[in-house]
């Protein structure tokens, strides 16, 4: 299995679509905390522990999800080139 494989069975299962949920916004599974919020908070310097603290219903898995969610995007689209 190659790396862009292993992020994605990482994050496969912990991030989802559902357009009944958050207008069909990737989320985490049996959450509404999404994925762009979480990004976002670890941009802005938040610690995992932090997140953790101010979504409960996530788990350090999920961190590590969009953490990997994140890095299988930039290896596929990403073009610093231009």
């Amino acid at each position: 299995m190659g790396k862009s494989q292993e992020f994605r069975a990482a994050f496969g299962v912990r991030i989802v679509r559902d357009s009944n949920i958050c207008g069909g916004e990737a989320v985490f599974r049996g959450t509404r905390v999404t994925l762009r919020t979480v990004l976002a908070s670890l941009a802005a310097g938040d610690s995992i522990e932090e997140i953790l603290a101010d979504f409960p219903t996530l788990a350090t898995e999920d961190i590590r999800a969009a953490i990997a969610f994140a890095a299988a995007f930039a290896e596929e689209g990403l073009d610093l080139n231009r």
